[in-house]
């Protein structure tokens, strides 16, 4: 039937496909383009956002799906054809924490289904491939995955020494020759090969110019995390666990998520000596590691330590930030040593300057709009950061929300400002959410 699909087909052909790439470990696919048909890219279509913004054609989801089954055909025949031209991406700048730009690319709508098809099948290869260690933009895998392992592995070991591992504007330095040396141990098809190199050469548009590139892959394609999970597969976690974790005297382990890991060590001497040829190792690829970022921590339970910490500035056990939290020790109800778990303070703070730019902007809606977004803004902070051990960092996000939202509803008039007596029945009737801990 037009503009159905078929999911049973499409979930079939990626079992087959899954089932036989973990039967045979060192198969080469030579021949998975075919798997791509009409039903496979509305399957596509379905799974991807439809309220992202335009790419260089200006093309909606909606003007997309006006002609869909249409468009789709179009597509795969250019696609199966080799005549498919990748477009450029959109490059939008947003800030990071240290006050630089990060550039993100958005490709064009069609270029997304064409990305999210292709995508679903090398998934299916490479999911039988990853190791556990990686968590980042994988299926059935999370952040708050990834930072349960961190903090019982560390519980299990009582610490240790931490190197947190920084890489230089990964997404942009991926070198695109070691990309297709990688991708031949587990995919030859031409057809599949071809766009992705396509993708790869496609370029930004920045300021009316196309700017072609020599390396990376742009962050925000649909394909990008797919392909930084291979090559740092190759670069970083198998070397990890085949080449260093049989040469350490002690118990060590590894947590990524996408291009942020930290490797966790029993004993100094194990950490120092994969600290000292990190760089080497990620210089050999094509990458550079941040000199400042890029660290060794010593981390130990506060009371297992026998002689205080060797070349640590702070002389205590140290803490070191991952995922948007600040990891450090502190003391559970019962008054026993654990690893404790805290908003990031340039994540909390970049946090409050988006509160405050949003009402500063939106001061002048109504305040019931007002406040059903700004719930909405709250939920979705304690949905990440509402984890154990972080109550405090919460009910001050919701008191700081609380304090500029007051202040800028103050500013919708010439006068003084709303006073705090009518500010607190506003809330009475509009209460903002309270802070909930779900992990």
């Amino acid at each position: 039937m037009a503009g159905q699909q078929c999911p049973r087909t499409v979930s079939t052909k990626l079992q087959m496909v899954a089932e036989l790439s973990r039967q045979e470990p060192q198969r080469a696919w030579t021949n998975l383009a075919h798997h791509i048909d009409m039903d496979f890219l509305r399957a596509a279509f379905g799974r991807v956002r439809k309220d992202g913004a335009p790419g260089v054609d200006g093309q909606t989801a909606a003007e997309y799906a006006k002609d869909l089954d249409a468009n789709l055909a179009t597509l795969l025949h250019r696609f199966k054809s080799g005549t498919y031209q990748a477009p450029p991406v959109r490059r939008v700048y947003v800030p990071k924490d240290d006050g630089r730009q990060r550039p993100i690319g958005i490709p064009t709508f069609e270029d997304k289904i064409l990305q999210r098809a292709v995508m679903m099948v090398l998934e299916a290869i490479y999911e039988q491939d990853f190791l556990d260690c990686s968590y980042g933009f994988r299926s059935g895998r999370s952040a708050h995955q990834a930072l349960e392992r961190l903090f019982r592995g560390l519980m299990d070991m009582w610490g240790g020494y931490v190197i947190e591992l920084d890489i230089k504007s990964f997404f942009d330095a991926m070198s695109h020759a070691h990309m297709r040396t990688f991708l031949d141990k587990r995919v030859r098809d031409g057809v599949i090969r071809r766009a992705i190199d396509k993708w790869l050469k496609a370029g930004a548009l920045e300021a009316g110019a196309v700017r072609r590139m020599e390396a990376g892959s742009p962050q925000g394609g649909v394909i990008s995390p797919l392909l930084a999970n291979v090559y740092l597969h190759e670069v970083l976690d198998l070397w990890f666990d085949r080449e260093v974790r049989p040469r350490m005297h002690g118990r060590c382990f590894m947590v990524r998520y996408a291009d942020d890991a930290v490797l966790v060590f029993e004993t100094e001497e194990d950490a120092r000596r994969v600290f000292a040829v990190l760089a080497q190792r990620f210089a050999r690829f094509g990458l550079e590691l941040h000199p400042d970022k890029t660290r060794l921590v010593p981390f130990r339970s506060p009371r297992r330590w026998s002689k205080p910490p060797a070349n640590d500035s702070k002389n205590g056990p140290g803490s070191f930030d991952f995922l948007g939290f600040t990891h450090h020790w502190g003391r559970s109800l019962k008054g026993h040593d654990m690893v404790k778990r805290r908003t990031a303070t340039k994540r909390f703070s970049r946090a409050l300057r988006r509160i405050n730019e949003w009402c500063r902007i939106h001061r002048h809606k109504y305040v019931a709009d007002q406040h059903r977004e700004l719930s909405a803004k709250l939920r979705g902070h304690y949905g990440y950061y509402g984890i154990r051990g972080n109550w405090e960092r919460l009910t001050a996000f919701q008191y700081k929300v609380r304090s500029i939202w007051h202040k800028w509803l103050g500013r919708r008039s010439q006068k003084a400002g709303m006073p705090w007596t009518d500010f607190k029945r506003m809330l009475e009737q509009h209460p903002l959410p309270t802070p909930t801990v779900t992990f």
